[in-house]
């Protein structure tokens, strides 16, 4: 094909711009999952290898070539032992809600009748955090969504206790030998408390805060639940969502955002 009478080489087609989007978008995703984490540095250790082996390929080193040669053949295998971790985050971000934008799971909610969860006792969670915070009290309180932490329920006391704010108090009462470790939350239920949650292993992560805000976001990492802490140092209340960390928020603000998470009539009053 001559255009002008200069020969073009390359085509593009609209299905190879949806194939750049594509996998621009995989990429971003992939860099969100290992930012700030060992597996930032592996990566770009494994790059360098590569690198490294394309050059004594280009050179004809041929010893260093064979046995970069053997690595790189693995490679593969190799990329699913180490990253791991960051795999399982990935392909669960991809098998939940959280991965769309929030119009487009409610258009997908039309067509396939997700269940909305509309029931959960904000109110009370909201009064037992601004108790929390004006008694300094120590709390982690896991709401969640689509994952249902069966694996992290186990490791606590089970409940199935309707929602209230006198029961999350009495859990968190410093006495009280539930309060060490999480509640979670499902359906308007406190399924557990004492529950063991993993850690982030972020670099990024705040050096001064403790294993509760930690354990928050190591928890918002791997599901796509809220967490909620109250330090038992300064009683400010913070919020987790996606791994992000939102500190000193008011009980104001933190009812309004579980509002527009978990409540349907929000949607509804906003229209």
């Amino acid at each position: 094909m001559v255009i002008m009478g200069l020969p073009v080489f390359i085509q593009i087609r609209l299905l190879d711009i949806v194939d750049i989007f594509l996998v621009a978008a995989l990429l971003y995703y992939l860099y969100k999952i290992i930012r700030g984490t060992g597996a930032m540095n592996i990566f770009l250790g494994i790059i360098s290898i590569y690198v490294f082996w394309w050059l004594v390929r280009v050179f004809e080193m041929e010893l260093l070539t064979e046995i970069l040669g053997q690595f790189i053949s693995v490679g593969v295998l190799a990329l699913i032992v180490v990253f791991q971790p960051e795999i399982r985050k990935f392909l669960l971000l991809l098998g939940t809600r959280g991965f769309l934008g929030k119009k487009t799971r409610k258009l997908l909610g039309r067509l396939w009748h997700f269940a909305e969860e509309s029931t959960l006792n904000i109110n009370d969670i909201v009064s037992a955090c601004e108790q929390f915070s004006e008694t300094r009290t120590g709390a982690l309180i896991v709401i969640t969504r689509e994952n249902q932490l069966d694996f992290f329920l186990e490791t606590g006391q089970l409940l199935e206790a309707r929602v209230s704010g006198q029961l999350l108090e009495s859990i968190f009462y410093k006495n009280s030998p539930l309060h060490d470790g999480a509640v979670i939350i499902t359906s308007n239920k406190i399924k557990a408390a004492r529950c063991v949650l993993p850690v982030s292993e972020s670099t990024m992560f705040p050096a001064y805060l403790g294993l509760r805000h930690r354990a928050a976001v190591g928890i918002t990492e791997q599901s796509d639940a809220i967490a909620i802490v109250v330090s038992e140092q300064t009683g400010r209340i913070s919020w987790v969502r996606d791994a992000v960390l939102k500190r000193n928020v008011k009980p104001v603000e933190l009812k309004e955002m579980l509002v527009k998470e978990f409540s349907t009539e929000f949607e509804k009053k906003s229209k």
